[in-house]
């Protein structure tokens, strides 16, 4: 596959990126979080004092476990309810569309039962296109090569 940059922002340069567990579910698990738009590693830098977005080439490894979300499907709404519930999964790289915090306010709502799968679609267009591809292992982690970072002004 060919070389893609990604972004991730934050609060300080990552030269090397681990995966932290965290006690927050996540879209798509535990992981390490990139974007293809750099637009949105800046929205998420903008989260904090210090606004950095560290940049990094990818090239995929040969054999990893890779689950891609190419649209908001029925089965990425499954996925992104059974890991924010704590489930977890056996996928190296998982990619797709984000459910940002409206998103998952209604992600939220139709777990409770506050709302239905069909009225979850309805209120689910998003405003901007999003994109996150997670890094979920140590070996996946070998496919970033970190380019350097920006400040987010």
């Amino acid at each position: 596959m060919a070389l893609m940059t990604v972004y991730h922002g934050g609060y300080q340069a990552v030269e090397k990126p681990e995966i932290r567990v965290s006690r927050n579910t996540k879209d798509f698990g535990t992981g390490f979080y990139c974007t293809v738009i750099k637009e949105q590693a800046q929205r998420w830098a903008r989260r904090y004092n210090t606004k950095i977005v560290s940049i990094y080439d990818v090239r995929f490894l040969e054999g990893l476990k890779i689950l891609e979300f190419k649209e908001m499907t029925e089965e990425w709404l499954d996925f992104i309810v059974a890991c924010r519930s704590g489930k977890t999964h056996d996928y190296d790289i998982v990619i797709g569309a984000m459910a940002d915090d409206q998103i998952y306010t209604y992600v939220s709502d139709y777990i409770d039962g506050t709302i239905t799968r069909e009225q979850f679609w309805v209120l689910a267009k998003f405003k901007y296109p999003t994109h996150q591809i997670v890094f979920c292992t140590d070996v996946a982690l070998k496919c970033l090569t970190y380019r350097g970072f920006e400040e987010v002004h």
